[in-house]
């Protein structure tokens, strides 16, 4: 009795066995598995020997870009041994064809991934190569035309992946063409900052890093052009999207494109200042413009020092001059030690001093029955 009952269990487990899982014996899932694993030990030692010495062998080039390279490509080659290991183990399990086919598009599918995975993170240290290019199209033309060229591959590699499960691309575009009509009428204004931003980069008004203004808008630092806004940080440090749009079709003033920065100042000096202390101040101001080197020259920009208006309470000078420098800070400082210069000159080489806001006032006789001004007599000498 109990020889038979072995012999019914040593059944069902043959059974089990032979039948394991879907029609494959559990064998061959065991030795499936096995063959996975072992491209995982693979995978194991060619990321702790093969990639660790490719990696070295980067780091002693000169070029920085090859280390950059291989830094992105790193990740989808470690995956390489994966799908290897499932192709293997589901060639020695000779699946049966409903599932085979199941098995191979998911086989394929994951080298399509694997590719384009690749490619998609060697396009961002492949654009830091294209030097000469940036200064043919500029640096956010390039940015951009990268930034496309990834969308492009997701969609060709998203594209390739449904023709592998047998969902045909163009027939679906052709399906989504009524409904990507109605996104359109609704996304007018996605469309408008996006052509927007075309023309940004292509007019180059302002470039990253640029100092610019636009009336009522905003004044900051481009930080970002985007596909639908630029990212401006304003200088208390606050970020601010703004349109494309409401760039491109507005004057903006970009700070940062100068040559030399302005200087235009009014001073005024007392009424009884001379015409000798006149001359005296306008030539001794522009001696100064012409022999600091901080100033530019009146050859290459307008520069002016002249007597220009009577004003109500001085004689006014106007000012106008251009410093080399462009950088806000350095301005600053020049034009301090100018206004100091200007203060000597007028109050020490001159003579004279600064008008302020006065009024005189005269009277020609006193009403009749005013009373008299009282003189006080001069005491005389004894």
């Amino acid at each position: 009795m109990e020889n038979e009952d072995l012999n019914k269990l040593w059944a069902e487990v043959k059974d089990v066995w032979e039948h394991g899982f879907m029609g494959v014996d559990v064998g061959s899932i065991a030795v499936a598995l096995a063959i996975f694993f072992g491209f995982l030990l693979i995978r194991g030692i060619l990321s702790k020997y093969i990639l660790r010495r490719l990696h070295l062998w980067a780091e002693k080039s000169e070029n920085k870009v090859d280390d950059k390279v291989v830094d992105a490509i790193m990740p989808p080659i470690r995956f390489i041994p994966i799908v290897l290991g499932l192709f293997f183990a589901g060639q020695y399990l000779e699946l049966d064809e409903t599932l085979g086919d199941f098995f191979g598009r998911m086989t394929r599918s994951l080298i399509v991934f694997t590719m384009f995975w690749g490619l998609h993170r060697a396009l961002e240290p492949i654009g830091q190569m294209s030097k000469k290019l940036e200064d043919i199209l500029s640096p956010t033309m390039m940015n951009w035309i990268f930034k496309v060229t990834k969308v492009v591959v997701v969609f060709i590699g998203a594209a390739v992946i449904l023709e592998v499960w047998g969902i045909a691309v163009g027939p679906l575009l052709a399906g989504l063409g009524l409904f990507g009509a109605a996104v359109a009428l609704g996304a007018q204004d996605l469309f408008k900052n996006l052509i927007g931003g075309i023309t940004i980069i292509a007019e180059k008004r302002f470039s990253p890093g640029d100092w610019i203004l636009v009336d009522g808008v905003v004044e900051g630092t481009v930080e970002d052009i985007g596909f639908r806004s630029t990212h401006v940080r304003r200088f208390d440090k606050a970020p601010v999207h703004v349109p494309n749009s409401a760039l491109s079709d507005v004057a903006v003033t970009n700070f940062s494109r100068m040559t030399h920065r302005r200087i235009k100042w009014k001073i005024g000096v007392e009424y009884r200042t001379s015409v000798d202390q006149l001359k005296i101040i306008r030539d001794e101001i522009m001696k100064e413009l012409e022999t600091n080197d901080a100033f530019a020259k009146k050859e290459e920009v307008s520069t002016f020092v002249r007597v220009d208006a009577f004003n109500d309470s001085s004689i006014d000078f106007l000012i106008y001059c251009f410093t080399n420098t462009t950088n806000w800070g350095e301005w600053l400082e020049i034009k301090e030690s100018f206004a100091m210069r200007i203060k000597e000159i007028v109050e020490d080489k001159a003579g004279t001093g600064f008008a302020f806001p006065s009024q005189s006032v005269y009277l020609e006789s006193l009403p009749d029955d005013a009373a008299e001004i009282f003189v006080p007599p001069v005491k005389k000498a004894s």
